[in-house]
């Protein structure tokens, strides 16, 4: 690799490298160590082509969801099962993974800035300005499209289809779209735990001890010429498990019972 040589976005890949090194040892134990993460499926990430992928995922917190997505790629292509054990595996990481986020979020200080070099394609949320609904929904910006297309051509993308962290939101067309258009492997994983671990930001640890999970599926069938917007999008919901009929009343014994497997899971440090 050159020393200056850049991704399609103008990314010096040198520099993206040991942001992701630094970035990933500081924020690995927030996944092992202070709390745990569960993955299962890590087996599939290794059958996955170089290029042409799109991850779609539940989402909870603004920048924890990536982090954990980043070390559960890298260790899985490492050779690691089911485990982000053994930091090594940032040594070496694969440099193409992208994930999708709201201009605003990522322009919102420095920190936000330096998690984007790492990989972000900003889009403009039409739905959404500065943490408000807007009443007029704005044009999609055709830069941002491209810039996924470009994305997906030269490496993995991840996206969250929701465009919020709150739970049992719609999932937005705009992912029906792309997929659609595209034709990517598309890889369903179904995040649970981070919004008990950390601030919405994800910056934050709120909690330790928690376990959080993390499910890689199957790809998802899709007929990409024949499926409609509103079929992939129902796929999609269905996935990532964010479909209207996931939703139900916890039951107060329940709720109870996971509060004291949880205390039963805080260690001291």
């Amino acid at each position: 690799m050159g020393l200056f040589k850049r991704n399609p976005f103008g990314h010096i890949l040198f520099i993206k490298k040991w942001l992701i090194r630094v970035l990933g040892a500081m924020t690995h134990k927030r996944y092992r160590g202070f709390n745990e993460l569960q993955i299962e499926g890590s087996e599939i990430i290794k059958t996955l082509p170089d290029t042409n992928v799109l991850f779609i995922s539940n989402h909870q917190t603004y920048f924890a969801d990536v982090v954990a997505m980043f070390h559960v790629f890298n260790a899985s292509l490492s050779g690691r099962q089911d485990t982000i054990k053994n930091i090594g595996y940032l040594w070496q990481p694969k440099m193409n993974i992208y994930y999708v986020a709201a201009k605003e979020t990522m322009q919102a200080g420095l920190l936000p800035r330096i998690l984007a070099y790492v990989g972000a394609i900003t889009v403009e949320r039409t739905w959404r300005s500065k943490g408000v609904d807007v009443t007029e929904k704005r044009e999609v910006n055709p830069n941002d499209t491209e810039n996924i297309r470009i994305a997906l051509e030269d490496g993995w993308v991840i996206t969250f289809p929701q465009g919020t962290t709150k739970s049992f939101k719609p999932v937005r067309k705009g992912t029906a779209h792309i997929i659609k258009q595209h034709k990517p492997i598309v890889i369903p994983i179904v995040i649970d735990g981070f919004r008990r671990s950390f601030d919405k930001k994800g910056l934050r640890m709120k909690k330790k001890g928690i376990l959080q999970s993390f499910i890689i599926k199957e790809p998802l069938d899709i007929d990409y010429e024949n499926d409609t917007i509103e079929q992939i999008v129902e796929k999609v919901e269905y996935a990532i498990e964010q479909h209207p009929s996931f939703l139900k009343v916890i039951p107060a014994e329940e709720i109870k019972a996971q509060e004291e497997l949880n205390k039963m899971r805080q260690w001291d440090y």
